[in-house]
Parts: structure tokens; C-alpha cells; sequence
């Protein structure tokens, strides 16, 4: 494999309305060209391992060569405005998908309409309609209409992982409402043992307090939340239940005073090694707990809410800079074939194009089962950082301080609703 691979930071199954057209690969060709590639993926992560069988694909097919770098997931979004401005854009990199990501880097012309490339490839019929609403932005940048900036390849959504010989040691039982997931995590504080796994200072609570505030809410909140349809008010009924409900589990012991300290990576390895039972967190872990997990473990979704945070997985997007947009679109095509949806679904992703008879790791099947449970009743809700181009620093200053008790939670979402206010795109405020 020719692929020039630079390690710049250390670093499911939706079928689509029909299966993929086949495609014959072309003769492999000497070529002098180099496409140029950034993603944040692990390289034991599914997306990590489909995109470097396609890499390989993609060089015999057309002879150039892929130059790859791996940055973090913090590295491209603190720095993509910057570097997608400059003579360092790459040709195509994985970015994240919504209003405050991706929205805002097509309403400032970073990125390249996909319009003629999807028309040309039939990207449009690969991808199941309410995975299309995150691949398309208006003018302002505001997703669900208007052009193409970018392609996923791969859904997502945020679901409690939990150690099932931790559960069967203390005779615990999945729980089916939300009475009972707080029966199920006060029984292990009894026991001396902290229940959620929790980071306040990346997005696991984030994604925790929207859960808390989706299992009050109904779609036109979700869409007057991510769409600005109407104001929302963040002493209402969703908001201020999440935000008392993460104080009251702070308070009885679920979740550690410690998290305000925490990034993504801590919650996890800590579930990956057994210190905590439960862990609520998006599809994207479900690869690497498959590899490097302790103990067995399971999944359920959140109990007694129709809605979940989750969208398609993260956008291939062009950027406007890109020095071969061709190259980047063949390498696009490439990602979305059957094979390589289905090697990415066998080893723990959420394929979003794969033919179901390709598929062949068991193991996945409650992976796949879920996020299908929740397409099928429009429960994919997004995330809770993506209204505005700062909230996700944002919320997770504000719930540190409701974690460490610098905030009262009517204060948290008076700081949270102003912030939100101010982020807001000038025509919708």
C-alpha cells in the first residue's frame, strides 16, 4: 500500500432505500497524484478500519496516492476555519456535521457544493432521507436544505453501555423506565460503586443532560432547539428537568464529583476497565469496547424516551481549497460501497449503504437493531452543541460548574440560555 501516513496527534446498520448499484473497478493506473486526507477515526474503530481497507482500494484503482493524517477530534474543530482558509487545506476530511460545524464553514465558502458530485453518483438514492438533513445547508448555514457540503457514511447515536457481569453480580436487571435506571444506580452506590461513567469536560454530560431533556420534550422542541423554528426557553420544562435531574445524580452519588476534570477518554477507558457498570455515550465507542473491553457488556437505549441524541455520523466534506475535488469524490464513492459498508458494519459501526447479506459479525446485530428502532420513530434528535458555533465549550463550562457547585441549576440554564441566545445566527435571534 502506497498510502503516506502522518500521525499528527494520538489519536452501524441503517440499510438505504435500496442496495447499491455494482460497481466494476477500473484497471489500476500510474498516477502522480496525491490526495490529501484527514480523519479523526482510531485505526481499531470501524470507521478507522473501513477507510483504510478503501485507502488501499482506492490506489490500485486509480494509481494516485493517499496522503493521510490523523488529527484529533479537537484538532480539526479548533482549527478548520483557519486551516481550510489557507494553502493547508487537505482535499477531504471528516468534520462534524450541524449549524455550528460544518453549517457555519459552507456560509463562509470553506467548503465545496457536492450538488453536481451527488447528482453524478447517486449519493441522493444511497442515503436514507433522515440522514440527508445533516449532509445539506442553506445560505446561513443552517442544516436541512439548500446544497450539498457534505456525505456521510455512517449513522451514530448516544445509548447506555453497560457491564453485564457487573449487573449479574449485583442481581441487577436492565432497566425499561426511568424509575428503574435510578433503582439500578442507586443499588450500586449502596454497594460502593460510582454507576456512570462521566466527563464534563468533553461532551459525555452534554449528551447527558440533552438525553435528560429530550425524555420531556416532542419533536417541535427538538426542531424550535436545532432549527430555530420558534425561541426556546431554557427555564421551560425540558431544560430545567435535564439540569435539576444532573444536579440530583451528582447530589445521590450516580455520577462523580471528579467528572468536572474528565475528558471523553477517561469516561471510557474507565468503562473499558471495569471501574464503572454504565457509561452513556455515542455508537462510535462500540468498535473499541469490542476490542479491548474487560468484562462482557451489552447496550440498551435510553429507558422511556422516544427521541436519542444522534444524526448520520460525521460528513466527508471538499474543501473549497481542495487541490483535487475529482480524486476526493472517487475516494467518497469508494466509502460508500456495499464491501466497505460492510466491513465497517462487522466491526462495530453503523453502516448507512451496506447490503445486509455481507454483513457477518453477530455481534453487531443490537448495535444495528437499536438505531433502526430509532429511525423508525423519527427519534434521531442531533446534539446538543450544534445551535450555535461556541455552545459546546459552552455547555460544558456551564454544567462544570453545576458538577463542582459554582452553579445553582436555575443559574446553569440562565447561563446556558443567554449563551445560546447569543450564538444564534442574526436572523433568527
Amino acid at each position: 500500500m502506497k498510502t503516506r501516513r502522518t500521525l499528527a496527534a494520538a489519536g452501524a446498520l441503517a440499510l438505504a432505500g435500496g442496495a447499491l448499484a455494482g460497481c466494476s473497478a477500473p484497471a489500476a493506473q500510474e498516477s502522480d497524484d496525491v490526495l490529501t486526507l484527514w480523519h479523526y477515526e482510531g485505526d481499531n474503530s470501524a470507521m478507522g478500519i473501513a477507510w483504510a481497507e478503501a485507502m488501499e482500494v482506492f490506489e490500485e484503482e486509480t494509481g494516485a496516492t493517499v496522503e493521510f493524517e490523523e488529527r484529533s477530534f479537537e484538532q480539526i474543530r479548533q482549527t478548520a476555519s483557519q486551516v481550510l482558509n489557507s494553502d493547508e487545506a487537505p482535499d477531504l476530511l471528516e468534520y462534524n456535521k450541524g449549524n455550528a460545524t460544518a453549517g457555519l464553514l459552507s456560509s463562509q465558502g470553506l467548503l465545496e457544493p457536492l450538488d453536481d458530485a451527488v447528482a453524478e453518483y447517486g449519493w441522493d438514492d444511497k442515503l436514507a432521507p433522515s440522514l440527508q438533513t445533516t449532509a445539506r445547508y442553506d445560505e446561513n448555514g443552517v442544516m436541512g436544505s439548500g446544497s450539498w457540503y457534505g456525505v456521510p457514511t455512517y449513522g451514530e447515536y448516544v445509548q447506555f453501555f453497560y457491564n453485564t457481569e457487573m449487573f449479574e453480580q449485583y442481581g441487577l436487571e436492565v432497566p425499561t423506565t426511568l424509575e428503574e435506571l435510578e433503582e439500578v444506580m442507586q443499588a450500586f452506590v449502596d454497594e460502593g460503586v460510582t454507576p456512570l461513567a462521566e466527563a464534563a469536560g468533553e461532551y459525555p454530560l452534554g449528551q447527558l443532560w440533552y438525553q435528560l431533556a429530550l425524555s420531556q420534550a416532542d419533536r417541535q422542541w427538538v426542531n424550535d432547539y436545532q432549527l430555530y423554528e420558534n425561541p426556546v426557553d431554557f427555564s421551560g420544562p425540558e431544560t430545567a428537568y435535564a439540569t435539576e435531574t444532573v444536579k440530583d445524580w451528582v447530589d445521590r452519588g450516580f455520577i462523580s464529583g471528579d467528572a468536572t476534570g474528565l475528558a471523553a477518554e477517561d469516561a471510557g477507558t474507565g468503562f473499558i476497565n471495569g471501574t464503572y457498570p454504565m457509561f452513556f455515550s455515542g455508537s462510535w465507542w462500540y468498535g473499541r469496547f469490542l476490542d479491548e473491553a474487560q468484562d462482557d457488556w451489552a447496550t440498551f437505549l435510553f429507558p422511556g424516551a422516544e427521541m436519542s441524541p444522534g444524526s448520520s455520523g460525521n460528513l466527508w466534506v471538499v474543501p473549497a481549497a481542495s487541490g483535487d475535488k475529482d480524486l476526493a469524490y472517487q475516494f467518497i464513492e469508494i466509502t460508500l460501497r456495499p464491501e466497505i459498508q460492510a466491513l465497517m458494519g462487522d466491526n462495530g459501526g453503523v453502516p448507512v449503504a451496506a447490503d445486509a447479506a455481507d454483513l457477518t459479525n453477530e455481534s453487531s446485530e443490537e448495535l444495528i437493531a437499536n438505531f433502526n428502532t430509532l429511525l423508525d420513530r423519527d427519534g434521531l434528535a442531533f446534539y446538543p452543541d450544534w445551535p450555535t458555533p461556541t455552545f459546546y465549550d459552552e455547555l460544558n463550562a456551564g454544567l462544570q460548574g453545576l458538577v463542582n457547585g459554582t452553579l445553582t441549576p436555575a443559574e446553569t440554564n440562565e447561563q446556558l440560555g443567554a449563551d445560546y441566545d447569543a450564538g444564534l445566527p442574526a436572523g433568527v435571534r
